[in-house]
């Protein structure tokens, strides 16, 4: 459900007193969409999704009641409200009795039918809140669901640091669920049910990260047109997760031990001291020794963020638990994009069961999304998978390949082109990153990128 209003489909043979429902709905922030025969209301409703069909009851070929039987049948979760002449109110209460939301009297006050839209809207956003909350619930319970002996050795040590107050430091490779981890932490913390509050801190400026963390007063810099509670105050009795800690800059990595140490904050332009009582969590991909030795990254900081340390294994390590994944992975892709899949090509589950996954988790999701997407009348084939790249490291993977023919440029190039996607995926496709992995320029990144073919995937 959109957050603006509804998406309507109006359904009614007097095609000017559609318009003129399409005018007063849109006018109250609803998306509208018109139709002037029940057949191809239905072509509409098997293309798209509706929250609500406002139909007449009394139409040509199809009936709004019959409509209605139709709409319950293939889409049970879109709401109808039918439209009466004064004569069909019997007819009307019948129809609520097979499923109808509700009824209106048409070519009456307007003002009847926008009230029960905004009831339906109330009770649609609720249920939709609901929906998200198990949604969240099954998410989570899936990504943890594990048969590696080395993930449920993390998950213990990390449900036993939850009951504690000490700081934890969550360390893994890009994609391996770290959010998912200070999730659980917090969860099974004194402080569930307390707010959770999280920040990404990677590739934010300064300035910006300062008023995320610490809040702004009104005027306290430009473009500071009102007070702004930051994350820190945000999460006062409750969890505060700083992912990608790593990244911060040195100068506010200073004020963030300040915060830590004494529980203390200054919003941005206020000399307003503020308590706060909150756990932290943070995560990183960062070797911060190595960060530390580098000059980039405080040792006394590092210290305090990191009394208990979890690692989490990459999926590579934890191959046992692919079988789980990909199953949770395809039901809910097929769930989201409403695209049921009845058969998955056998080399597809030997590349997915056999990949090594660079990306981890993430990309596991990833791969998994794009082939429901280019799924052909619920058929998965080998072809969907991402890219040639992908094709040959399977093939790699499969076997040893044969370079018998081939000259030390051409295996040289790819080396070097399966590596530079390698570290593409781990990063997420961030160029700056990636340059910065690879030890070369951006220019350079591109030039290869557009070099290996890279940019076609």
């Amino acid at each position: 459900m959109n957050k603006r209003g509804l998406k309507i489909l109006v359904v009614d043979d007097e095609q000017d007193y559609g318009r003129v429902m399409k005018v007063i709905l849109e006018a109250n922030g609803h998306m509208v969409t018109v139709s002037t025969a029940a057949s191809v209301a239905l072509k509409l409703l098997a293309e798209k999704t509706f929250d609500l069909v406002i139909t007449d009851l009394i139409m040509p070929e199809m009936d709004g009641r019959e409509l209605l039987h139709k709409i319950k049948e293939l889409y049970p979760n879109t709401e109808v409200i039918m439209m009466t002449a004064f004569g069909s109110i019997e007819n009307a209460v019948v129809a609520m009795r097979e499923g109808a939301y509700s009824y209106v009297t048409k070519g009456g006050d307007p003002g009847e039918l926008l009230r029960e839209i905004n009831k339906l809207f109330k009770m649609l956003e609720l249920k939709q809140e609901n929906q998200l909350l198990k949604e969240k619930v099954g998410r989570y319970d899936a990504m943890l669901t594990s048969n590696s002996p080395a993930f449920n050795a993390m998950l213990s040590i990390a449900k036993k640091a939850a009951d504690s107050e000490s700081n934890i430091l969550v360390l893994g490779e890009s994609g391996v669920g770290k959010e998912v981890i200070a999730r659980y932490i917090h969860e099974n913390s004194p402080r569930e049910g307390k707010a959770f509050m999280d920040l990404n801190c990677h590739a934010i400026a300064e300035t910006v990260l300062e008023s995320e963390l610490f809040g702004h007063e009104k005027g306290s810099f430009t473009g500071a047109m009102s007070r702004r509670i930051g994350r820190i105050e945000a999460a006062d009795r409750g969890t505060l997760f700083l992912d990608e800690i790593g990244d911060i800059p040195l100068s506010m990595q200073a004020k963030l031990l300040k915060a830590i140490e004494n529980k203390r904050v200054y919003r941005m332009g206020s000399n307003e001291e503020l308590e706060v009582d909150f756990r932290l969590v943070t995560a990183t991909n960062k070797n911060l020794q190595e960060e530390i030795e580098a000059g980039r990254f405080r040792e006394d900081f590092f210290y305090r963020i990191s009394t208990i340390v979890i690692n989490i294994p990459p999926l590579r390590e934890r191959k046992e638990d692919l079988p789980l994944l990909i199953d949770y992975f395809f039901k809910r892709s097929e769930n989201e994009m409403k695209k049921p899949i009845k058969k998955i090509e056998p080399a597809v589950i030997d590349f997915l069961q056999t990949y090594s996954y660079p990306g981890n988790v993430r990309e596991l999701k990833n791969i998994i999304e794009r082939l429901v997407v280019l799924s052909e009348d619920g058929v998965i084939l080998r072809q969907a998978l991402p890219s040639p790249a992908f094709e040959k490291r399977y093939a790699e993977e499969k076997m040893t390949e044969n370079t018998t023919g081939k000259g030390l440029r051409e295996i040289r190039k790819e080396t070097e082109s399966a590596y530079i996607e390698d570290v593409l995926i781990k990063n997420n496709y961030n160029m700056t990153k990636t340059a910065e992995d690879l030890g070369i320029t951006r220019r350079q990144l591109f030039n290869k990128i557009a070099e290996y073919g890279l940019d076609k995937m």
